[in-house]
Parts: structure tokens; sequence; C-alpha cells
């Protein structure tokens, strides 16, 4: 009976990830509000986003998941929150946000993360060469991206770094340490630039 209730539920949220328009926006909205750990006002989950984890997320007041993106927080419930989401985040399309692993991620409010971009906070050991990578244990971490950052068009993300308030990541670039607060960063990997301010 379990298994035959899980099927049932993914073939539901199949069917509610592809309906289009205001009415799938709506549908989205009261089916996830129900599954999250915490949910804001107002959420918005364009069609075709894939959302493994439910009960690992929190997702707050008037967010935006653009098109085709996916949010990763683990299979069972954890005893914390895996992925939280700010107030007033907009991702754009084909966004990937990968809790999974162990990884914790949070973003701060009014967080724009332009298409393309990929933040994940684990990774694959490469440690074991007699091993193939893919049987490898992951390496967990956290990422903490705070309020008001902008991440431009295919930026990746890498375990254990923070991203300070007010920063700005440019497209393309490779986040392996720090970014300041107020700063502008890009590149692979990503360094410094100048300061907004």
């Amino acid at each position: 009976m379990k298994r035959f209730l899980g099927e049932l539920r993914l073939w539901l949220e199949a069917l509610l990830r592809h309906l289009p328009g205001s009415t799938g926006i709506l549908a989205r909205r009261y089916y996830y509000r129900g599954r999250f750990r915490q949910c804001g006002l107002k959420p918005s989950i364009l069609a075709s986003v894939t959302i493994r984890g439910t009960e690992n997320i929190s997702i707050g007041n008037s967010s935006s998941i653009g098109l085709y993106s996916q949010l990763y927080a683990g299979q069972a419930r954890s005893d914390q929150i895996r992925l939280k989401i700010g107030n007033n985040v907009y991702l754009n399309s084909n966004v990937m946000v990968n809790a999974d692993s162990g990884g914790m991620i949070s973003i701060g409010d009014n967080v724009l993360i332009g298409p393309n971009v990929v933040i994940r906070a684990s990774d694959h050991g490469i440690t074991a060469s007699k091993i193939p990578m893919r049987e490898q244990p992951h390496i967990a971490g956290n990422i903490h991206i705070e309020d008001d950052v902008w991440l431009g068009a295919n930026v990746v993300v890498t375990r254990d770094v923070r991203i300070g308030r007010g920063a700005v990541v440019a497209a393309g670039a490779v986040v392996t340490k720090d970014v300041k607060a107020g700063s502008i960063a890009g590149g692979v990997p990503a360094k410094f630039i100048k300061s907004r301010h």
C-alpha cells in the first residue's frame, strides 16, 4: 500500500509539474504549501520544476522558481532544514539548487539568481584512485548566500562558501571561495573585481 501511495504521489506531481499558466502556478502553490517544511505566502513555482525532499525545504514569501529549475534537499526528513530560500528570491529558468547528500544551502532575502546557475553543497570524492568516482562517498558542505545578492547567468557555486550581502557574481563565474559583502566577483575561479560602493 505504501509503495502504491508513493507511486500515486509521483503521478500527481508529474501532472502538476506540467500544468500551464496561472492555474498551474496556483495548483502547485497549494500542493507544495502542505509539503514544504515551511512555506511563506504566494510562492510562485512555474511549470516543469522538479522538487525532491520537500520536507527539508523552507521557502519564504513571494519567491519565484523559474521554468525547468530543480530543487533537491535529500530523500528522508532531516532534523534540520537543508534548503532555505528567503523572501522575494527569484530563481530564473533552469537553475539547480542541490542540498542533497548531507549538504545545506541557505539563500537570503531579495536574491536574484540568473538562468542556468548551479548551487551544489556536496562533491563526489576523488581520493581513492582504485574506486570509480561515481562510487566514492560525497563530501558535504554548506553554502550561505546572504541578502540582496545577484548571481549572473551560468554561475557555479561550490560547497563551503559564503557570498556576502549585496555582492554581485558575474556571469559564468565559478565560486570556490567566499565573496565579500558589497563586492563584485568574476572569473574561473571567481576573484574580487571591485567594490560596489
